[in-house]
């Protein structure tokens, strides 16, 4: 989708985190205190991101993972905007800006924190999955 395509489909928010590395304010987002059990894709091109499984209330202000569904769905960039040293994560097939990863994440489960903006995220319900066309991982949640 070309960028006028991409703002009559997404949200102000979701083009913004998306499109232009905005960040949502913190305890705001949709997702930050949701706990049912599924996939997180992204909201442009739907490329599954992250699972339920892997979600925990970091108290950041923003849904945290250990992990990505898959290793090769996110790609990381060094990100040195605002004065700050920290690693972005972006969805590789859409490029949709998602949020940060930090090192202080829960040790036991590798040590990593997947700080994602709710914006840039879709939900799609365990017993949906197969439905939406995501089956392949409806044996994450047997």
């Amino acid at each position: 989708m070309n960028k006028e395509e991409l703002k009559k489909h997404l949200s102000p928010i979701q083009y913004a985190v998306t499109q232009e590395a905005a960040t949502e304010r913190p305890f705001t987002g949709k997702y930050d205190h949701f706990d049912q059990p599924g996939i997180y894709v992204d909201v442009v091109s739907g490329e599954p991101l992250f699972s339920s499984l892997d979600k925990y209330d970091a108290g950041c202000g923003w849904p945290a993972f250990t992990k990505p569904i898959a290793k090769r769905v996110v790609k990381e960039k060094r990100d040195q905007s605002f004065g700050m040293e920290r690693t972005e994560v972006r969805s590789r097939e859409a490029g949709s800006h998602l949020g940060h990863v930090f090192t202080d994440g829960p040790a036991d489960r590798g040590g990593l924190r997947y700080c994602i903006n709710s914006a840039a995220l879709r939900f799609i319900p365990a017993d949906e999955l197969a439905a939406a066309g995501y089956g392949q991982y409806v044996d994450l949640f047997k």
